[in-house]
């Protein structure tokens, strides 16, 4: 999961903001072990290998060789080579996306396919920084070890062991389903899902996707932890990044001049840091914030109750913005993450510039966030462009869940792992699913994969996954994607 649009810079990544979600500690204690038991399992472990031993980090490796890969499983399953597409970027070979039609029954009346979504690609590991081997997938104490072992390795396998399995089978669903495992969503140029929704998008079409950005939440330690709730993360706020410059004629530093760049530069991003956007709610976050305060402290829940059913209540908000993850999901967020200014020590600055990173909630808009920070800086010296060539897009809807989704991962939650609530999520970062929500495909992170916050450790060292949790979200999709698919089981 990536927070960064289209560049090959690496900023670091937000984590998807849910209820009740503490902030992220490193976790030591160890984990129940659980060993693959049923041949759908020890399927899954297998491809999961596969795709964590292949380097597909940006830099130096290959979606593509990844891609083919998993092609070839379905090949030699039986499925038809028609139905399963390499598709590769122009100019970019090492940018591969897989993409695989499992038919239904199809028919005038069938429904629109399912589209399952998952990336390929993965966050830079250094061997020197890790433990063990990143790019190996091993088992300790409980965990899968390897870069991509969360994020997004583990949807991925599961994906493809579960298409398979249906193949074994000969189950025949009453829609078709879409498999796409793409490039890029971590960085870098040619993202795999924008590219394909601008290209190919008769290929991927679907009524909605299931992708990463949603999961469930353990409480405790060790392995004394219980689920406390699952989530769908079923928005996310948009990324943007701003460049702000100020040029001055500049001068000798021994003749201070009263307009110096730095000087405005840094006034202007005080500014910034001082002012809080206005609160700004949609169905998504305003659901989640509902289903939260079921979960919260009462007087934190009593905000949360305030907060929806007036958004302009100033107390309500003063009180959910002392915790930063309510505060991200309440607003518009925008920050200082780059500063660079003056080329002397002896000179007055002539350049002074600043990146500024936005977070724009899915009702507003590039132009509106802009228009707000020039108001706020009132300095015309200060000018405005954007870091990256291309703007990003706005999802075409705000609605709530899909009502068939929501009712079917509610069921299957309580069958699985008793009354816990499940809980609409809107994430601060950003996923590939922001692509198809702006072209008209709803998409949905959920994956039934429960882990305490923070222990996964996705894009830092020695990431890793609870073998259990893996297991179970492996069980927990194949029965959604069943349920949501149709047909005779």
């Amino acid at each position: 999961m990536s927070i960064k649009p289209r560049s090959t810079r690496l900023f670091p990544k937000a984590a998807l903001i849910l209820a009740a979600v503490a902030l992220p500690a490193i976790v030591t204690a160890q984990a129940a072990p659980r060993a693959a038991s049923t041949d759908h399992e020890r399927l899954a472990r297998s491809v999961y290998a596969e795709l964590v031993n292949t380097n597909t980090m940006d830099t130096v490796g290959s979606t593509t060789r990844a891609a083919r890969a998993m092609a070839k499983r379905f090949l030699d399953a039986g499925f038809p080579a028609e139905d399963v597409k390499i598709l590769i970027p122009p100019g970019d070979s090492s940018k591969g996306n897989l993409i695989v039609r499992y038919h239904g029954k199809g028919g005038a009346n069938a429904p629109k396919p399912l589209l399952l979504l998952a990336h390929l690609d993965v966050v830079a590991a250094l061997r020197s920084d890790w433990s063990r081997d990143p790019f190996e997938l091993q088992e300790d104490n409980g965990f899968f070890y390897g870069r991509g072992s969360a994020d997004d390795k583990a949807m991925a396998s599961i994906f493809v062991a579960n298409l398979l399995q249906y193949k074994k089978e000969g189950w025949v669903p009453d829609r078709d389903l879409i498999l796409a495992l793409t490039a890029a969503e971590e960085g870098g140029d040619n993202n795999g899902v924008e590219w394909l929704v601008q290209n190919h998008k008769d290929l991927i079409d679907a009524a909605y996707a299931l992708n990463e950005g949603g999961g469930g939440t353990l409480t405790g330690k060790g392995m004394d932890v219980h689920p406390q709730f699952n989530s769908i993360q079923a928005g996310e706020k948009v990324p943007e990044n701003f460049t702000l410059t100020v040029r001055n004629p500049g001068g000798h530093s021994s003749v201070p001049r009263p307009d110096n760049a730095i000087y405005s530069l840094a006034a202007a991003l005080v500014k910034i840091g001082r002012y809080s956007f206005p609160v700004s709610l949609n169905p998504v976050s305003r659901e989640f914030f509902t289903q939260t305060a079921k979960l919260e402290t009462p007087e934190t829940a009593a905000a949360m109750r305030a907060i929806v059913a007036n958004p302009n209540n100033a107390a309500a908000s003063a009180k959910l913005s002392k915790d930063l993850r309510y505060a991200s999901m309440l607003r518009t967020t925008c920050v200082a993450t780059r500063l660079a200014g003056g080329h002397a020590n002896n000179a007055l600055p002539q350049t002074a510039t600043a990146n500024v990173n936005c977070r724009i909630v899915p009702t507003s808009s590039i132009a509106e966030t802009q228009a707000t920070l020039a108001k706020v800086i009132g300095d015309t010296s200060v000018k405005f462009s954007f870091t990256t060539r291309e703007r990003e897009k706005f999802p075409t809807s705000t609605a709530p869940i899909n009502p068939e989704l929501l009712s079917a991962t509610t069921a299957l939650t309580k069958s699985m792992w008793g009354n816990i609530p499940v809980v609409p999520g809107m994430s601060t970062g950003a996923t590939d699913g922001r692509y198809l929500r702006a072209y008209g495909i709803p998409t949905y992170g959920v994956s039934g994969i429960f882990s305490i916050p923070g222990e996964n450790n996705a894009h830092g060292r020695d990431e890793k996954l609870r073998t259990k949790s893996y297991y179970e979200g492996l069980d927990f999709l194949d029965k959604l994607v069943r349920k949501l698919a149709g047909g005779a089981q």
